[in-house]
């Protein structure tokens, strides 16, 4: 492909929407641009690269038994009305009329619809176990798009379905898709921890994530020594022991004039975080509840959101706050409140510790539960934290880093064949229901994720395995003929040797084609310049950039190893 005539716009400053280092490099290199808040095109570059991806997502299902195949992206309501989610995904799910008024939406997933098939093609077990699969695009009105491709509104999903006729079959199945998952993230190059994770939405009693260690990552991940690792949405808190001969006091109130949040009231109390037990309001599908935790911990909103069953879960408003308690928002406190109360097992250990007394400037001191208030229920509703004790071995200290979701596991069970009445006869000639299982990738977010690890100062540093082109041939002056004819002469044979290669006989400026070739990463470049009149050019890796004078036919060589080598 001739440079000349590719649509490569790239950009030399980085665009002030882009946060990240993959968002910025996608649209600097001109691999995408930016439709809509959450929305891009995918260019020529751009989806060379994520073809690639696909590819090697592809190649992994089918060497594990998995079968493609391709659904509507447009999907009727009563499926999602059979399984319950019709409201469960509440607004993030894109709804449309057709001009009869029957209500669709525009699929965010799809385990309804592949029910459904093999509900109408699968009758006996003989058919099974049976995983199938697709690559296609998903719809979510995500509240917040953010870091371009990596949580955007519009995306491309690899979701794949197993069937079994069993438990026992289906770990078999999911073993399979695990090391599927391992075997496609291993040829994108990526390096990624695989987490115990929550099931959210989908539903289902097991669920891991393989997350990219990233600085940028939206998720955080818990891990431990002992190879305990878990995102912390589901990491579950090992209660920390309290040792105290203190005796239980006798509640009291307190003025604290201007001491709203736990590090006010710590300074004006003279005492710390762990001394109070601050309580948070929430609006949970209408329903005002509170829930308490250590003044120095944060509320697990998925916890949470799981124990309530909520649709939509957020904190109350100051209005909410005010008609609950009587007090304006940093005073509110179990005391007394007219609404459920959810106590943290932390909080539950605790003895005369500081809250909130529901009254402006007010706060009790030596609360005690079940002598001061008596919680509706005590659980594990806190995020586990950096030097927690891990919840697996009980004896090191829990560590934290940031990841990106790159692909997710569920064991459903029977959520869905049971909703949509899927059966198949068995040996004996009996309806049983199968057994499913759920298995994502984001292959747009793959795209991004390979970026995050693999970029520089200068910009992309693809693997080979995903590069959109394996080398970049420059001419330093496209208008030497000398130069012209060897670029031309190695490009050719590159071609002949079945590696995809790029030539840049753009009339630029040397400095603009050096730039451009390490912005958009090809792993090799081969300069062609003043040596080309004895035969010789320069040979440069993308990763290091480091040159070595070879002749066209060694470079021509050395190119040709080093793709096979790592493709």
């Amino acid at each position: 492909m001739r440079l000349s005539k590719y649509l490569v716009p790239t950009l030399r400053e980085v665009p002030s929407e882009a946060e990240i280092p993959s968002h910025q490099l996608m649209l600097r290199a001109g691999l995408i641009r930016k439709l809509a808040s959450g929305v891009y095109s995918y260019l020529p570059l751009g989806l060379k690269a994520l073809k690639k991806i696909e590819n090697i997502v592809r190649n992994a299902m089918d060497s594990h038994e998995a079968q493609e195949l391709l659904m509507s992206a447009v999907l009727p309501k009563e499926y999602f009305t059979e399984s319950g989610r019709w409201d469960v995904f509440g607004p993030e799910m894109f709804r449309l009329k057709d001009r009869a008024e029957r209500d669709f939406c525009l699929g965010p997933t799809h385990e309804e619809i592949f029910t459904d098939t093999v509900k109408n093609t699968v009758k006996s077990y003989k058919q099974l176990p049976m995983t199938l699969y697709q690559i296609q695009t998903k719809y979510r009105d995500e509240r917040r798009p953010r870091f371009g491709v990596i949580r955007s509104r519009e995306f491309i999903m690899k979701d794949a379905y197993s069937f079994d006729k069993d438990a026992e079959g289906l770990d078999i199945s999911y073993k399979n898709m695990y090391d599927a998952y391992k075997e496609a993230f291993d040829k994108m190059g990526l390096e990624y921890l695989i987490v115990d994770a929550d099931s959210g939405a989908m539903g289902g009693s097991g669920s891991q994530e393989f997350m990219v260690k990233s600085e940028v990552g939206e998720d955080t991940i818990a891990y431990c020594t002992c190879g305990f690792c878990s995102n912390i949405e589901k990491a579950a808190c090992a209660p920390q022991p309290i040792e105290t001969a203190d005796p239980i006091m006798d509640i009291e109130k307190i003025y604290t004039p201007n001491s709203r949040t736990i590090e006010e009231l710590t300074e004006f109390l003279n005492t710390d975080a762990k001394s109070f037990a601050k309580t948070l309001l929430y609006n949970s599908d209408g329903k005002i509840v509170a829930v308490m935790v250590r003044g120095d911990r944060e509320v697990n909103e998925t916890k949470l959101a799981n124990y309530l069953g909520s649709i939509e879960l957020e904190l109350a408003s100051a209005e909410e706050v005010v008609d609950a308690t009587g007090a304006a928002v940093g005073f509110a406190g179990p005391v007394g409140l007219k609404v459920d109360v959810l106590v943290d097992n932390e909080v539950a250990q605790m003895k005369n510790f500081v809250v909130g007394a529901n009254e402006t400037k007010y706060h009790f001191k030596n609360v005690n539960i079940n002598k001061d208030f008596a919680p509706t229920v005590v659980g594990d509703f806190r995020n586990i934290e950096v030097g927690d004790i891990c919840p697996e071995c009980r004896n090191s200290k829990i560590q934290t880093c940031q990841g990106i979701e790159v692909g997710h596991i569920f064991k459903l069970g029977t959520k869905y064949t049971d909703a949509l009445g899927c059966t198949y006869l068995d040996e004996n000639g009996k309806e049983q229901t199968p057994i499913m299982g759920c298995y994502g990738i984001g292959v747009s977010r793959c795209l991004a994720a390979v970026i995050e690890q693999y970029s520089d100062e200068s910009g992309i540093v693809w693997p080979v395995s995903v590069a959109p082109f394996h080398v970049i041939v420059v001419p330093v002056n496209s208008k030497n003929e000398e130069q012209a004819r060897l670029a031309e002469k190695i490009y050719s044979e590159l071609k002949a040797a079945n590696i995809e290669v790029l030539i840049d006989d753009r009339n630029e400026r040397a400095g603009v084609k050096f730039k451009d070739a390490d912005l958009i990463g090809i792993p090799v470049r081969i300069n062609v310049g003043k040596g080309a009149a004895e035969g010789k050019v320069e040979f440069i890796l993308r990763k290091g950039l480091e040159a070595t004078e070879l002749s066209a036919t060694d470079a021509i060589k050395a190119a040709v190893e080093y793709i096979n080598e790592n493709k």
